[in-house]
């Protein structure tokens, strides 16, 4: 097992030498000197063909012959000037000539079979111990094609990393924006350096933490910094180290890793993606049989945590984003006592983190770390750190000395929107639609509560299938969203497609995104939220995934007039939303028609001056009423039936 000391160089155990490849190069050796040597080596006689072999017999030339199964070798007399002499050949003999033994023996010619090899014992040997030989062979190739060399007889150890006392290389300083979740663990290391304070009143230490959060948010750098500050080993593996491809190793590895833990105690064991090895046992029809792999590994760890005397310092740590998923008795007291909530960061956690990140960075004068963290909303701490190296190379790309405010700026929208794509051309068509789109965008979410200003908006193509878009930043961190905040976000969205409505009479397929975003939130709405004022607070959808997005939680089983209803609401919802939009625009359509013309001369449009022209846009008198109930009047048509 290798053994950290300094946080950068490992000192590897020596590789054993590898006996699957050595031996087959041996075996084939042996066959090389076995059957080709004496092919090379011995003598070679004049062949000639077997017509001419029996034409000799019967003209009495023959003088002896010796017959085999695959070769004939005679000799005959030959008259030479010093006096008689025999001369050898050898032929080929056919194989259904059963007539061979009557000629030579009518022909007076001497015959018998040739004497046995004096290696032939090789080849009765060969043929009993290379089957086996082989086998051997190819499953000490596979297993070192494994990666673990000779690993028949170390496949059962753990793979865990060990950090010498204090040598992660991370302390509690390199932490920020999880002061409640530092506070949680603050206590184990003060247990790790002075356990009798503990012990002597009887308390037990946490038997596991397990710490819990989005991706990105410091897990493993939190369990890392515990090690760091209380000078104890740090053993680091993740869950799916411990599946292999044997039956078994798995367990045996938990039982390895917890005896050499045991041996080092006090220290500590950190596992980085538990969900790999404790999902829950519980399948779809609530059993799974016992001879899964991965069940027994976990059986095993929950038999080795649950074992452990409070004494013996081993400290369980674990990180996982997944939390849903893990089985419950492996969540319990006893196992892991405490759970940590690891979250992305508020405004003052983002501008700590950028402190942290930009100690080694060199900026310039006009650089406000509170300013970029207000503009990074929902960043966790891998984002941060990515963002501060973005903006250093775009400085270090302009060879400039520091690092200024418009480097942050840039790199804020590149990891937002995508990459700045200048040679992607569009026609004036595809630029003009651009433009009125993200205007339309922009004018529409000005006028709804609880949006955040509008900072920027622009038409030069960025990311994969971003050809404009509008930066609107929120004045402070929001954790809740009320009603008429949900449908100013849906009229919004639809602004970009009220404008090319407007406009154009038609529509254009830059909406996709937007209606995409419209019809979840608007979904949401009623199966999540339990806003809609017809079906009530009741929850259609249960939520699953807690820290992962991107996954779609499953609808519950409805009756076919409830999911009808459903999507009433939601049409109904977007359609209104939509003619708010629409009436926003058309109240507002010079300031659309002037400021669209200034973006698509400018490209950019930003800062004050863009507010200021925002600023001049009027709410239609309908507005506050839908905000407040979601209705509109049911005397006038809709906008989106009178356009076209």
């Amino acid at each position: 097992m290798p053994v950290e000391t300094n946080n950068k160089k490992e000192i590897k155990p020596p590789k054993m030498r590898q006996f699957g490849g050595s031996f087959l190069i041996l075996l084939s050796l042996l066959l090389v000197l076995n059957f080709i040597v004496p092919s090379f080596f011995g003598p070679r006689l004049p062949q000639v063909p077997y017509s001419d072999f029996i034409s000799q017999v019967q003209a009495g030339k023959v003088d002896r012959a010796l017959v085999g199964g695959d070769r004939i070798e005679y000799s005959i007399k030959v008259d030479t000037p010093q006096g008689t002499a025999e001369q050898v050949f050898q032929t080929t003999p056919v194989a259904l000539d059963l007539d061979l033994p009557k000629i030579l023996r009518d022909n007076n010619v001497k015959f018998g079979a040739p004497a046995p090899g004096g290696n032939g014992w090789i080849g009765t040997l060969l043929s009993w111990i290379v089957p086996p030989l082989i086998f051997i062979g190819i499953w000490s190739f596979f297993l070192n094609r494994q990666g673990g060399g000779p690993a028949a007889l170390t496949v059962g150890k753990s793979k865990a990393r060990i950090y010498s006392e204090g040598s992660t290389g991370v302390k509690f300083n390199d932490v920020a924006g999880v002061d409640e979740a530092k506070a949680e663990l603050e206590e184990i290391v003060d247990f790790l350096k002075n356990a009798g304070k503990y012990t002597k009143l009887g308390a037990k230490i946490p038997k596991g933490v397990l710490l819990v959060g989005p991706p990105g948010t410091g897990k493993t750098l939190l369990a890392k910094a515990i090690a760091g500050e209380a000078g104890v080993p740090f053993f680091s593996i993740s869950g799916s180290e411990f599946i292999e491809l044997f039956v078994g190793v798995g367990a045996a590895r938990v039982r390895d890793l917890f005896e050499q833990a045991k041996k080092q105690a006090p220290c500590i064991v950190f596992i980085d993606e538990l969900d790999a090895l404790g999902k829950s046992r519980g399948g779809a029809g609530g059993f799974v049989g016992g001879n899964d792999e991965r069940e027994q590994t976990l059986n095993q760890l929950l038999t080795e945590m649950d074992g452990f005397d409070a004494n013996t310092g081993v400290i369980i740590i674990a990180a996982t984003n997944r939390p849903e998923v893990l089985d419950p008795a492996l969540r319990r007291p006893g196992r892991f006592d405490r759970q940590v909530v690891v979250d992305r960061p508020d405004k003052i956690g983002r501008e700590a983190i950028l402190k942290v990140h930009s100690r080694n960075v060199k900026l310039a004068d006009d650089v406000n770390l509170a300013t970029i963290a207000i503009r990074t909303p929902g960043f966790a701490g891998a984002d941060l750190a990515n963002l501060v190296n973005e903006a250093a190379l775009m400085a270090a790309r302009q060879n400039r000395e520091a690092v200024q405010m418009a480097d942050f700026n840039e790199a804020i929208e590149r990891l937002i929107a995508g990459l700045e794509k200048r040679s992607r051309v569009l026609n004036e068509t595809e630029k003009k639609t651009v433009a009125y789109h993200e205007v339309g965008h922009a004018i529409v979410g000005a006028l709804m509560p609880g949006a955040g200003k509008v900072e920027k908006i622009s038409i030069v193509p960025r990311g994969v299938g971003a050809l404009g878009y509008t930066i609107q930043m929120p004045e402070e961190d929001r954790f809740l969203m009320v009603e008429d905040e949900i449908r100013g976000r849906i009229a919004t969205l639809l602004g970009g497609r009220s404008a090319e409505e407007i406009i154009f009479g038609k529509v254009s397929t830059g909406a996709s995104d937007d209606i995409q975003k419209v019809t979840d939130l608007a979904e949401r709405y009623i199966t999540v939220y339990g806003m809609s004022d017809g079906l009530g607070p009741v929850a259609f959808e249960k939520v699953q995934q807690q820290f992962i997005e991107g996954y779609g939680n499953p609808r519950r089983q409805v009756s076919p007039k409830v999911a009808e209803e459903i999507d009433r609401e939601v049409k109904q919802i977007v359609d209104n939303a939509h003619h708010i939009a629409l009436s926003i625009l058309h109240q507002n359509r010079e300031l659309l028609e002037e400021t669209a013309q200034e973006l698509l001369e400018r490209e950019i449009l930003e800062g004050e001056e863009l507010r200021s022209k925002l600023n001049q846009a009027t709410a239609p008198a309908e507005m506050e009423q839908w905000l407040r109930t979601g209705q509109i009047s049911q005397d006038k048509p809709l906008m989106q039936t009178l356009i076209g």
